[in-house]
């Protein structure tokens, strides 16, 4: 099986080692490009340096992936950790911080819904059915612009790429999805993902204010191909737990 670099290893360097802040160039993701809109984008933070992005889906709620919350398999202190939201530029934007005990792991999927003060943003739609291969999406986070050493280069402007689901089984996508399974693979169209952009809301296209979060991004090779999972098939844990 070809071994692609998943976004969680870097994740976990960034966590680790700290990531530097740099001048980030117009065009974002790798070879992406800079975002007008989503209000509903959160950076995360680890001891106040650049590590996931995530979505705000309630006023009170963050998902994200669970991956982004343990440095070598132990869980980040909820202390360490502080979210920027309110900005596309994350220097701009108002800090939120969890609620201590606030965090809901998934047991089907890397997702992670974090508990917070009331934030005075918009929140992000739930899809309400399955995506589908051809569809198109759009994925946003405020991770790195280069390949090779992705803490130098992460954005402090949210961005964005275009991407285009594809099959579970289509070989591209062996060792990132499987038929039946929580993640849905995706094709470049635009841009790739990659790391600091794990958690990161897919969204549908659509005028802005009606697109929906169907997938949280959790992976890609920085080439050709993504993974996220799938936003419908966690909606009655995601429901469940934001209405508590």
């Amino acid at each position: 099986m070809l071994h692609r670099v998943r976004v969680l290893l870097l994740t976990a360097l960034l966590l680790v080692t700290g990531s530097v802040m740099s001048s980030a160039p117009a065009s974002a993701v790798i070879g992406g490009s800079k975002s007008t809109y989503g209000p509903w984008a959160v950076r995360m933070l680890v001891d106040g340096e650049p590590a996931c992005t995530g979505t705000a889906v309630a006023q009170q709620w963050i998902l994200s992936a669970s991956h982004c919350f343990f440095e070598q398999g132990q869980p980040v202190a909820d202390k360490r950790i502080s979210f920027r939201v309110g900005s596309l530029d994350m220097r701009k934007g108002t800090t939120v911080r969890p609620v201590p005990g606030g965090r809901v792991g998934s047991a089907h999927a890397d997702m992670m819904l974090i508990k917070v003060p009331p934030m005075k943003v918009r929140t992000a739609p739930l899809a309400t059915a399955r995506v589908h291969p051809g569809q198109a999406v759009r994925q946003y986070g405020w991770g790195a612009t280069c390949s090779g050493d992705e803490n130098t280069c992460q954005s402090p402007v949210l961005k964005q790429s275009d991407l285009r689901v594809v099959r579970p089984d289509d070989p591209r996508c062996e060792g990132y999805t499987a038929p039946g399974g929580s993640d849905f693979c995706m094709e470049r169209v635009s841009g790739i993902p990659a790391g600091g952009d794990s958690g990161g809301p897919v969204m549908s296209l659509g005028p802005h204010g009606t697109e929906t979060l169907l997938g949280v991004f959790d992976g890609s090779d920085r080439e050709k191909i993504a993974e996220a999972g799938e936003v419908f098939q966690q909606l009655a844990w995601i429901r469940s737990v934001t209405r508590q």
